[in-house]
């Protein structure tokens, strides 16, 4: 049986993710046979591993040199598929391979012995948070060092060498250290394999004397995967979809809304077939933005709770019965834990789990089956979107601008809004970005990312080059703030390097903004650069690049014209310039309630 591995089956950008097929841009080739002999010389480790993330779809890989793993990335580079692209820094290739894999379904990124492991740990953690299956390879020490009393540099002076993969192991779903060829060719694959079935990053540690050494093992092309589809208990999904259709069959006005875990669970096709036969009124969890079409007819907007979309929270809320498709209930998403939802009115569906309500639940059944099944079992009910339409008002704009008065942020977005298409992405820094983003009407096929669940600022950077690497064809939009970027600016470099033609827009406000508004301090307070100028100096007349400053809106209408006219080959960053307080209402509200959150007092004792 075939099975796809790491793909998206929603309106995100979708690219083929069949193990051995071809990617959507044409780079890599598909594997046509395993019983091809290599001669010897081909016959290494590093060259199956290059192979081996060919084959997967990882067809660029985000480095950074360092001595343990400079042989690895010789046979990396070798490989006529694979592109190394090289970062600046661990963090970002970390989050480079974060945003790849976005796109692709896998990403990839290779980093040198402890100094560099340590440095992407933070990214690898976020990609775990995010179910992102991210290949994270190391060049180890020499494999005559392991079991000697020997102290290595790059590490912190102990003859230990486990410390690094005592780190990733609560990151990652799997950890192989490779530091003998017997047992190595086992070792890869099945890292590669769990990462791929797991949806989870695997660490990999490859001995800086092992990669160019050939063993027999790797004598053969590796025969590419075929693994195993995992399959609901049908005793189970029957008993769910049962009890399911009961459950909301006598509800006078259910509504669904779909949650980050339908990408996991490769679900986003059954969701929304589940919405067409439902008639139910549709919304998304604001990490789940992308995953369902906002083209669909009965799309309500994103439940936020407090700082939902418009009239969406009321009608999700005031419901008799809502069904929850893989959703993450955190403080972030909850807005300080502070949703008007109720327990015996919900149905969660996890990607293999179904809890109906206070009754009963069911395990071994999975989120794609039990959806399509349950939408051949529900009766048409459209009574929450037409209450949804009947109380519905369309959305006010913001205060015309003044000739040259300063910009507002609702005005910029307003402006972005109008550059969005099937041939754009939109990445979302941590900070007011998420709020302002969240606004933004995707048409079909545009791209949305951002990282919810872990939160790292800076973490756009790095994922916009990945992004934009895995799908040439789209123009990513990035929207940044300035303290975001002061953590992660340098990788605008390998964009230029890529030849990417992203559009950054650059938000400064003089500061952390988001955490303004959760605490504010002296702290929170950054120094302003010339970002515009700092960009120039990264581009040093190498590679297409345009930035300026806006200030006011006409300069903004003719910056986006610009880039999306006569530069809309190049790099181009936009550097907005507005007021430290202008923030969304959005992050105003959800900024007390987290601080409410957060500064709960102590149980008592």
């Amino acid at each position: 049986m075939e099975t796809k591995v790491g793909s998206l089956d929603s309106c995100r950008a979708a690219t083929c993710n069949d193990v051995g097929c071809l990617p959507s841009n044409g780079a890599v080739s598909a594997i046509q046979s395993s019983s091809v002999p290599f001669n010897s010389a081909e016959a290494t480790l590093g060259r199956h591993l290059a192979r081996r993330l060919v084959q997967i779809g990882a067809s660029d890989v985000f480095s950074v040199p360092g001595d343990f793993n400079l042989t690895l990335l010789d046979h990396l580079i070798a490989e006529p598929g694979l592109n190394l692209v090289g970062c600046c820094n661990e963090l970002n290739a970390g989050y480079a391979a974060d945003g790849f894999a976005r796109a692709r379904g896998v990403g990839a990124c290779v980093v040198t012995f402890t100094v560099g492991g340590l440095s992407v740990l933070n990214a690898i953690a976020g990609a775990y948070s995010e179910n992102l299956p991210v290949i994270c390879i190391v060049g180890g020490p020499n494999s005559n060092d392991y079991g000697t009393n020997r102290i290595l540099h790059h590490t912190i002076g102990l003859p230990d060498f486990t410390q690094e993969m005592r780190c990733f192991q609560t990151v990652t779903c799997y950890q192989a250290v490779v530091n003998n060829l017997e047992d190595a060719h086992e070792l890869i694959d099945t890292a590669i394999s769990t990462a791929l079935k797991e949806s989870k990053p695997v660490y990999i540690s490859v001995g800086c004397n092992l990669a160019a050494i050939p063993h027999p093992t790797f004598s053969r092309e590796p025969v590419p995967f075929s693994l195993s589809p995992r399959l609901s208990n049908k005793m189970g999904l029957e008993a769910a979809v049962e009890a399911a259709a009961e459950f909301l069959n006598k509800a006078v006005k259910p509504v669904m809304v779909g949650g980050p875990k339908l990408r996991v669970a490769k679900a986003g096709n059954a969701f929304v077939q589940l919405a067409d036969a439902s008639g139910y009124a549709l919304a998304v969890m604001p990490s789940a933005k992308g995953l369902v079409p906002e083209h669909h007819p009965h799309f309500i907007g994103t439940y936020w709770g407090a700082v939902s979309t418009a009239f969406c929270a009321e009608i999700v809320e005031s419901a008799d019965a809502y069904l929850f498709a893989g959703p993450i209930f955190n403080d972030y998403s909850s807005v300080g834990y502070s949703l008007l939802l109720k327990k015996e009115k919900a149905i969660i569906v996890q990607p293999d789990r179904i809890a109906i309500g206070n009754g009963p639940e069911f395990g071994c059944v999975l989120m794609k089956d039990f959806l399509i099944s349950l939408a051949k079992r529900l009766k048409k009910n459209t009574t929450a979107y037409e209450n949804y339409h009947r109380i519905y008002v369309p959305e006010g704009q913001p205060p015309k601008c003044e000739p040259k008065e300063p910009l507002r942020v609702n005005v910029m977005f307003q402006h972005v809004q109008k550059m969005l298409s099937g041939e754009t992405a939109v990445i979302a820094e941590t900070g007011d970005s998420w709020f302002n983003c969240q606004k933004l009407k995707l048409p079909p096929g545009c791209g949305y990312e951002f990282q919810m669940q872990y939160g790292s600022i800076g973490w756009s950077v790095g994922a916009t080059l990945g992004y934009a690497q895995a799908v040439p064809d789209k123009r990513v939009i990035a929207c940044i703030g300035d303290g975001s970027f002061q953590v992660t600016a340098q990788d605008v470099s390998t964009m230029l390097r890529s030849g990417q033609k992203t559009i950054i827009f650059l938000i400064n406000n003089g500061g952390y903004t988001i955490e303004v508004e959760i605490h504010d301090g002296p702290y929170n307070v950054i120094k302003n650069w010339n970002y515009t100028a700092l960009v120039d100096a990264i581009h040093n007349g190498e590679g297409k690049c345009w930035t300026t400053k806006v200030r006011c809106e006409e300069e903004l209408v003719e910056a986006i014209a610009t880039a999306m006219g006569d530069k809309k080959d190049c790099l181009c960053f936009i550097e907005v310039i507005v007021h430290k307080d202008d923030t969304s209402k959005e992050l105003l509200e959800w900024g007390s309630r987290v601080s409410a959150a957060n500064s709960r007092p102590p149980n008592p004792q």
